[in-house]
């Protein structure tokens, strides 16, 4: 019989605990809202807030980027004549180690080294650096020519390195390779899981490099007129940086601050309830 009795005044308890749990946990829920809440000012969280219907010219996004150092292309020539063309695609194959600097290659494509050439068979070195690839299409195409390597050479150059970089107040900051070469900064938060509630969508800071020279630009995304500006596509290893807001640095100081009174509430509340029940 004692044993009986035990059993029952065991599961009593348990049964109170249980109703305790579950009277804590609404209380807990709206504490942690009150801590990780705060007011954001809509208009500056939404995209364009002055876009009407119209239409907008974008910018040629790739008609003046040049060439860098250290990028990576990947030259095709092709004419009538297959064989004798084939010496010229050789260096887009696997990776070879060569002695001369000059001709370095990564993967599939031309390295420009560290005085903006690139060394082509039966060519030598060739300026690429500080060249769009139109320019340097001519050029080769030009040289194959003259030299009379080739009839009629058809020159292709696509950038193989090209990518960006997304980072700060963003869903999952990332590294975003781009092999087709055309990528819009709106796409690339897009990749990256579109700017957080506490991201400033009004001073978006654009880094890039051109020509060796860092050009740091703040863009406004509640306005229209980014869309129609030269900064709406990115070129290659454009860093995108999205600050946090003041709603995002005040919530985390706010919680550091009370956190210690919302702990001391609660203990509060357990003690409320046990009395109660």
């Amino acid at each position: 019989m004692g044993e009986c009795t035990e059993g029952v005044s065991y599961q009593v308890e348990n049964h109170f605990s249980l109703m305790k749990s579950e009277k804590l946990l609404p209380i807990i829920i709206v504490l942690y809202s009150v801590i990780t809440t705060s007011c954001i000012d809509t208009r500056q969280a939404t995209y364009f807030n002055n876009a009407k219907d119209t239409s907008f010219v974008t910018s040629n996004a790739y008609s003046d980027w040049k060439i860098q150092k250290h990028d990576i292309l990947n030259i095709s020539i092709s004419s009538l004549n297959q064989e004798a063309s084939e010496v010229f695609n050789v260096p887009n194959g696997p990776s070879v180690n060569n002695n001369d600097n000059s001709d370095k290659r990564s993967g599939s494509g031309y390295m420009v080294d560290n005085d903006g050439c690139i060394q082509l068979p039966l060519i030598g070195n060739m300026t690429a650096a500080g060249l769009n690839k139109k320019q340097l299409q001519d050029n080769i195409t030009k040289l194959l020519k003259e030299n009379k390597l080739l009839v009629e050479p058809i020159v292709s150059i696509r950038h193989v390195n090209f990518e960006v970089t997304v980072i700060g107040e963003v869903g999952h900051p990332t590294v975003i390779s781009v092999p087709n070469e055309n990528i819009s900064l709106l796409k690339a938060l897009g990749l990256a899981g579109d700017i957080t509630p506490y991201g400033k969508k009004n001073n978006v800071l654009l880094i890039r490099e051109d020509n060796g020279k860092k050009e740091i630009v703040r863009i406004d995304l509640n306005q229209s007129k980014f869309i129609s500006s030269k900064y709406y596509y990115l070129k290659p290893n454009d860093v995108i940086y999205v600050e946090a807001n003041k709603n995002r640095l005040a919530s985390v100081g706010r919680g550091r601050q009370i956190m210690p009174a919302i702990l001391s509430g609660i203990s509060v509340a357990v003690i409320v309830l046990d009395r109660v029940l």
